[in-house]
């Protein structure tokens, strides 16, 4: 069995740090449920201004508040408006990838939803992967470079 991404919060912005409660990532239950964090269900951080790098574990905040409020030495890693990545993984076997439908959620400064991602994995007869970014009509996305960002396949 490998490690694999299960879904992301990609670009949320934190809304709040607060060294002195339990420990943990307080986060709005709609965004989670959008990707598929489960409450208790560990993740890992990854903070875009600092590089910070944490694992820690989720709790449900106020539906519809956007929230996302780094709880205990958490805290210590980011501060308020800072752009982070969480994402939560899963262990499968590689023949299970191609089952696999990761959620993909994208913000802007605000915490609202910008897309709904999803990655698809394909493999062929002789096991060959491949990989696809599909928006949330369906439609491939091109992977995106350094340089540019992901466009519908076939755009210029």
């Amino acid at each position: 069995m490998r490690k694999f991404m299960a879904g992301k919060l990609h670009g949320i912005r934190v809304t709040e740090a607060d060294l002195n409660y339990h420990g943990s990532i307080t986060l709005d239950p709609d965004h989670c449920e959008a990707a598929g964090f489960l409450p208790l269900e560990y993740v890992e951080i990854w903070n875009k201004a600092s590089g910070a790098r944490l694992s820690t574990y989720v709790i449900y905040g106020e539906r519809g508040s956007k929230c996302c409020v780094l709880n205990g030495a958490a805290a210590r890693t980011c501060q308020v408006g800072d752009e982070i990545i969480i994402c939560n993984s899963v262990y499968v076997f590689d023949r299970e990838i191609p089952n696999m439908r990761p959620r993909i959620l994208t913000f802007d400064d605000h915490n609202n939803v910008v897309d709904r991602l999803e990655y698809r994995v394909t493999a062929d007869a002789k096991g060959n992967y491949d990989f696809a970014i599909l928006d949330h009509e369906g439609d491939e996305l091109v992977v995106p470079t350094p340089t540019k960002g992901a466009k519908k396949k076939g755009e210029k």
